[in-house]
């Protein structure tokens, strides 16, 4: 990873362990492209449990994944953590991770995670339509995804295709329609969506009456609706159901790389992340993000994960390489 990425340190507590690993070894580096709040709270969480210490280093899904291809067996990184998975099937498929042990695995259900089993799902966010209240009521709403390539959205809805988490809805609709169905949505888009940096812009301009909605990530507009509600407070969300693409639901990954020096350590904080504890930190902080351990609860102001109509879909098939050659071919990118 380049010095110019920011470093944020677990702190180091003289507490009792309750994994059976000593805190003189480490400390772990953690290559982290989930959000670096969330990060440094599973960080922290973790060393108060274990005593054992963090180094978080920040940077995007992709950029992060294809920096430890290039670092190799050589990385300096002992966990890899992602928004979405498709920067965890680079890594996979360069061979780097480390196959997680049964004991991980057992604590997110299968469709969480890889049937390789060389990562595992940490944390969940649902595609969804944020629409204006006043453009749209219900009975306006499209039924599904495929609908905003049709002429009668020119113009009408806004998204960020520059980013990996619309890249990987490219890639969900990939799996599911293929790539004809894909490359047709994708001019569609192109003709039609109003294109902005980020999916806070995106809902802010569904927000201002700019557009009637915006294709985006769950937990962007409850974070804002926890908070002034300033780019939300004129939406509301349109969960497509029905197994649509629009209901897909991307997967953050979490995997322990075969180059690590202190793997117990690495298995260690990826066992903490996905038990009930680091799943906590989930259900109570202010990530908005879904919770995908066993049985584990998600904050309660989401509406649940299992109701959601969400297509199923390996994540370990999810292709952004070629989502970004459609979306190029598209005049998107």
């Amino acid at each position: 990873m380049t010095n110019r990425l920011p470093l944020v340190f677990g702190a180091l507590l003289a507490l009792g362990l309750s994994y059976p690993i000593s805190a003189q070894e480490g400390p772990i580096v953690v290559y982290n492209a989930q959000h670096e709040t969330l990060a440094q709270e599973w960080a922290t969480a973790f060393t108060e449990e274990t005593g054992i210490p963090v180094i978080i280093r920040q940077g995007a899904d992709l950029e992060v994944a294809n920096q430890i291809i290039q670092e190799g067996a050589n990385s300096p990184a002992d966990v890899f953590l992602t928004e979405n998975s498709p920067g965890m099937v680079l890594v996979d498929g360069a061979g780097l991770f480390e196959p997680l042990p049964q004991d991980i695995l057992d604590q997110v259900p299968a469709q969480f995670r890889p049937e390789s089993g060389s990562w595992t799902g940490i944390a969940a966010r649902s595609t969804v339509f944020a629409y204006n209240k006043d453009a749209l009521s219900e009975g306006d709403l499209p039924k599904t995804m495929a609908e905003l390539a049709e002429p009668e959205w020119e113009g009408r809805w806004a998204a960020s295709p520059s980013g990996a988490d619309f890249q990987a809805i490219v890639a969900a609709y990939l799996v599911l329609k293929g790539d004809e169905a894909t490359l047709d949505w994708l001019i569609g888009m192109q003709a039609n969506a109003v294109i902005v940096r980020g999916n806070r812009a995106a809902m802010a301009a569904a927000n201002n009456g700019e557009v009637d909605g915006a294709l985006i990530y769950h937990y962007y507009w409850f974070g804002d609706q926890a908070g002034t509600k300033e780019s939300s407070g004129n939406t509301a969300l349109h969960y497509f159901g029905n197994q649509d693409p629009g209901a897909f639901v991307s997967i953050s990954g979490g995997g322990v790389l075969k180059s690590s020096q202190h793997k117990e350590e690495a298995l260690a904080f990826l066992r903490f992340i996905t038990s009930a504890k680091g799943q906590d930190v989930l259900r109570d902080g202010q990530s908005f993000e879904y919770a995908v351990g066993v049985d584990h609860e998600s904050n309660p102001a989401l509406p649940p994960l299992a109701g959601l109509g969400a297509p199923a879909i390996d994540p370990a098939q999810l292709d952004t390489v070629k989502a970004a050659e459609l979306m190029t071919e598209a005049g998107l990118l």
